[in-house]
């Protein structure tokens, strides 16, 4: 782990993540508010290119909890059985959704500790659809995050709680709304787990990672 960067050097980065990209966005497709929690809740153990792949068809006629209820587990089941695990992530997309429309009124809540009663959804789940609908500057953190905090000293922590509070208490307040979005994109395509693309990386002089690639 490294040790944390300080306040100047953690600037400079996010500054320079935002001149490359202004506008980072989460890359699984989502027509509001519910949609998006299902592509969350149906993301783990999987890709975001194969979770698109699987709900286009599934969105298009199920974009609403109640329209998920109807179409059924065996329906829901026939869309997504190419993302790992999909007969648990098909039982709580059923099971979330009765939620909702029973509780709810159809409509997804906007707290964390709401989502976070919704089968299937934790809180790296509820951070995301916190910050990608609501503009609200959750800090949703996975293995790419994870990876990037411990290794650049951005954020490190022995655990993903750990690095959500580094990332909330270090990062400057301008930077909180597209943190995570940088972070993640750059975990997903630079600074990978095998062999990070450390020549191409545009913070590698900030960087305190010392196995850095060639």
């Amino acid at each position: 782990m490294a040790r944390q960067l300080d306040y100047h050097t953690i600037r400079e980065i996010f500054t320079r993540f935002q001149e490359a990209d202004p506008e980072p966005k989460g890359e699984l497709d989502h027509v509001n508010a519910y949609t998006l929690v299902v592509a969350v809740a149906l993301s783990a153990q999987a890709t975001d290119a194969g979770v698109n792949k699987a709900t286009k068809a599934l969105f298009e006629i199920a974009d609403t909890p109640q329209k998920m209820l109807d179409l059924g587990e065996d329906g829901v089941i026939e869309h997504i059985k190419t993302i790992g695990l999909y007969r648990n992530k098909a039982k709580n997309v059923i099971k979330l959704s009765r939620m909702l429309v029973e509780e709810y009124g159809g409509e997804v809540p906007n707290s964390r500790a709401a989502l976070e009663s919704l089968p299937g959804v934790g809180r790296k789940t509820a951070n995301v659809v916190l910050n990608m609908w609501w503009h609200y500057p959750a800090q949703a953190v996975d293995t790419h995050i994870y990876r990037v905090g411990n290794r650049t000293g951005i954020c490190p922590g022995k655990d993903v709680v750990a690095v959500e509070r580094a990332i909330e208490d270090h990062i400057p307040v301008d930077f909180q709304q597209h943190a995570h979005h940088w972070l993640i994109l750059h975990g997903r395509y630079t600074c990978v787990a095998r062999k990070p693309k450390c020549p191409a990386c545009l913070i590698r002089d900030l960087c305190q990672f010392e196995d850095k690639t060639q």
